[in-house]
């Protein structure tokens, strides 16, 4: 007589899926640290993040620097004689025109002609320049005798560019997220 094939499994069947399920547990906890090791650590991540600037305790008048990416950011609160000032500057007299309108964002659809957000970081040689200082009442860089206005437009010296803009939006009207 023929044998029949059994359908039940026996011994060897389970020893065939124990050792396959054990063999996939030693892959993915050999895997899962090899993967994770490739993905930055959270300092690497905080120097990229986005950084959230509280407006609120900037009185007006006054400049306060924050770091983002490391980079020096000013913060500006402009009064209002400042801002008839920038508004009033010829596109003439500076090295690269743009209008204060163009320096300053929006919340709501409504300006926020106070503040100024830039990269401090002077666009000649990389120098960190001085607050409240120069012409206009803006930034001066003291190591080549860069003039900034008070929204960071060039007016004098060798720098060929305005001081830089970060990308940045208001969250509030007393609140910045940077980055």
């Amino acid at each position: 007589m023929a044998e029949h094939a059994t359908t039940e499994p026996n011994r060897r069947d389970f020893l065939y899926i124990w050792t396959g399920a054990v063999g996939a547990v030693a892959a993915g906890s050999t895997l899962i640290p090899l993967v994770s090791q490739m993905n930055p650590d959270a300092s690497t991540i905080a120097a990229g993040a986005p950084i959230e600037v509280d407006l609120s305790q900037v009185p007006e008048g006054q400049v306060i620097t924050v770091k983002w990416r490391g980079k020096p950011i000013f913060v500006r609160h402009r009064t209002a004689k400042e801002i008839a000032e920038a508004k009033a500057t010829p596109l003439a007299d500076l090295k690269d025109p743009q209008t204060d309108a163009q320096r300053i964002h929006s919340f709501d659809g409504k300006p926020m002609e106070p503040w100024i957000v830039a990269i401090g970081i002077c666009t000649h040689l990389g120098c960190v320049p001085i607050n409240v200082t120069g012409t206009h009442s803006g930034w001066y860089c003291p190591c080549h005798g860069s003039h900034y206005d008070n929204a960071g437009r060039i007016l004098k010296g060798p720098a060929p560019k305005n001081l830089e803009l970060p990308q940045y939006a208001f969250t509030s009207a007393t609140k910045v997220r940077i980055g």
